[in-house]
């Protein structure tokens, strides 16, 4: 039984981990939320490189004059990764929640990057 909540996420992390991976064609969306931010990063596996990542401290984001750590920013970020992603011709990827429950932030973020246009 994990001993935090933390190692927990960890350890569903990891278990998600060995069948989630990302390609060149289809790369992995990965998602990290802190209590006040949120990153999204797109990545190829294969290489190991990031394609694509976009946060709540990005310098467009700051001039939202709300919390970082909310629904409404994650769904800004969702839409700031899905249009990066499409102006560097991705479109299908594989969405890694990194062992958070698809609820909330983690969810706004991912229904945005399908309203940009990505694919999963």
């Amino acid at each position: 039984m994990s001993k935090t909540r933390e190692m927990g996420r960890q350890r569903r992390h990891e278990r998600i981990r060995k069948t989630v991976g990302g390609t060149t064609e289809r790369p992995r969306l990965s998602v990290f939320r802190s209590l006040n931010n949120i990153y999204a990063q797109v990545i190829d596996d294969t290489t190991g490189t990031t394609m694509v990542a976009a946060s709540s401290l990005d310098g467009s984001m700051r001039t939202l004059a709300q919390h970082k750590g909310n629904s409404k920013t994650a769904r800004e970020v969702g839409l700031l990764i899905g249009g990066r992603a499409k102006e560097k011709g991705i479109s299908k990827v594989v969405f890694d929640r990194s062992g958070y429950l698809y609820h909330g932030r983690i969810k706004a973020l991912a229904e945005a990057a399908r309203e940009a246009g990505l694919e999963f």
